[in-house]
Parts: structure tokens; sequence; C-alpha cells
């Protein structure tokens, strides 16, 4: 068997395999070791092969010892996660050992199951998210996956039947229609204080507002870096006075506030609505 062969059948295996299932393929040790002096094919580590061009988080992964999963399996799926895309979760299963390597931040889940190498399937990261990061993480996933049309009825019926207990209302309570991750951690968080959100406002003469509270509070997330400019802050400003104009409130926070402050931006809301009343 050449090289461009044993690639082949590495890319039909997920990019990477043990040399075992490559032998029951036909290569042989011989064969492997041609594969990886031409360039074709990387050693791992011992009985581990991969195609030169597996995604790095992936190859990280199989250098722990295990599976993209949790997390880092949905943000390699494209899903809005809460997670530090530094930290690596990976899923070696319960009795694997583990291989630290260079730059090793791995977070090891072990949950009953026999991990391979490659990447976990959403419905396995989307429970394995839960258990490990809480219910906040796990729902702002749950409804981006299921907007990007990666669940279908049965997979979240699967989501939910493998969930704690104390985590199923969230599935219950989820909407397929949130366009961020922001969007659905402010639609729990208000909920748990008994306030509904509307989101995706059409107003007149302002355009559309990220969302409004109690009728006439406007409530703008800033997603923006600095380096976008004054012409972009001035047209928020021009929105913000069409909002006072036509009776609204605005309060505007930036991402890092909402994730890491929300204290402070519930103090505000709660200001601005005892105001309203």
């Amino acid at each position: 068997m050449d090289a461009a062969t044993i690639a082949h059948h590495l890319r039909v295996l997920g990019g990477i395999a043990r040399s075992s299932q490559l032998r029951r393929r036909g290569a042989t040790g011989a064969q492997l070791a041609r594969a990886v002096a031409r360039g074709r094919v990387d050693r791992m580590r011992n009985g581990v092969y991969a195609v030169s061009y597996l995604d790095p988080t992936v190859r990280a992964a199989a250098a722990h010892g295990g599976e993209l999963c949790c997390a880092s399996a949905l943000r390699h799926h494209g899903v809005w996660t809460l997670e530090d895309p530094e930290r690596l979760h990976v899923w070696v299963g319960p009795d694997a050992r583990v291989h630290r390597h260079d730059g090793c931040r791995c977070v090891t889940h072990r949950e009953d199951g026999r991990a391979a190498f490659g990447v976990v399937s959403v419905v396995q990261a989307l429970i394995q998210s839960a258990r490990c990061l809480g219910s906040e993480a796990f729902f702002v996933s749950f409804e981006s996956a299921w907007h990007m049309g990666l669940l279908t009825s049965a997979d979240r019926a699967l989501v939910r039947q493998g969930l704690p207990a104390r985590f199923r209302y969230l599935v219950d309570i989820a909407r397929p229609d949130a366009e961020s991750g922001i969007e659905s951690l402010l639609r729990l968080r208000l909920s748990r204080l008994g306030i509904p959100l509307e989101c995706q406002v059409l107003i007149a003469r302002v355009g559309r507002v990220d969302f409004v509270l109690a009728g006439r509070i406007v409530l703008e997330v800033d997603g923006r870096l600095n380096h976008d400019g004054p012409s972009l802050r001035h047209r928020d400003l021009v929105r913000d006075a069409e909002a006072a104009a036509a009776g609204y409130e605005t309060l505007r926070f930036d991402y890092a506030l909402i994730v890491y402050d929300w204290p402070r931006v519930e103090r505000a809301i709660l200001a601005a609505l005892a105001r309203l009343r």
C-alpha cells in the first residue's frame, strides 16, 4: 500500500486513526513508516497516525489521548460557546491513560463510553457541556446548535434525556430563532428575574434594536471592537437620540459586561425598570 492510499484511509477514518485500524485495512508497519518519511502522514505518537493537515485542536486532543469534546467540540462544529477557547476539552473515557503534551491545558473528560480520536457529536458535546460548564453555557450552545440546524427533533430528545434532571427544563424553554449566544444568555438570565425580553424589535426612525424590555427600554449589546471607528459610534448616538425622541430609554452594554460583570448590568436594568414604573 502506497502513502497516498494510506492517507486516503486516514481521511475515511476522520483524519486520524490507530495503527491497528490501518492494519485491518491492509497497511503494514513498513508502509506506515514510508508514508511518514514521505510527509504524507504524521506519526502522532506510538501507534497513532494522522493526515498532515489535521485540525490543530483535533491533533491536540489526540495527543492528550482522546476526542475533542464538550465546548471544544461545539466550537469545532461552529456552535456558539461561552467557554475560553484556550481550554481544550478532551474525552478519553473512564480508564484511558492521559498523555501530557507541550502547552497542555486540557480539561479531561472521563464520562462512560469508549473514546476514539476526532470530534464527538453535537448531541454528546451538549450533554457534556451541561455537566462540565453548567446551565448557562449549555443553554446558549443548545439554542445556537438548534438555530444552525444541527439538531433534529430526535436529537433534542436525546439531549434532554441525557441531561441531569435539573437541567431538562432548559430544553423545554429553548427556541430556534436566537441569533446569538448573548441573546440566549440575556433571555435566560432575565427570565430568572421574571423579566420578559423582546428580541430584534423594529422601531420607527430607529431601526431594528437588539432587545426591548417592558415595551419602553431598549437594550443594545455592542460586540464590536474599538477600532471600528467613530462613524459607527456616531450612528449609535443617532439611534439613541431617535429612540429617546420616541419615548424609549436606551441601555447599552458590551459583551464583557454581560458575560463577566452581570451584577452591574442587572442593577442597571432593574433601576431602569423601577424608573419606568
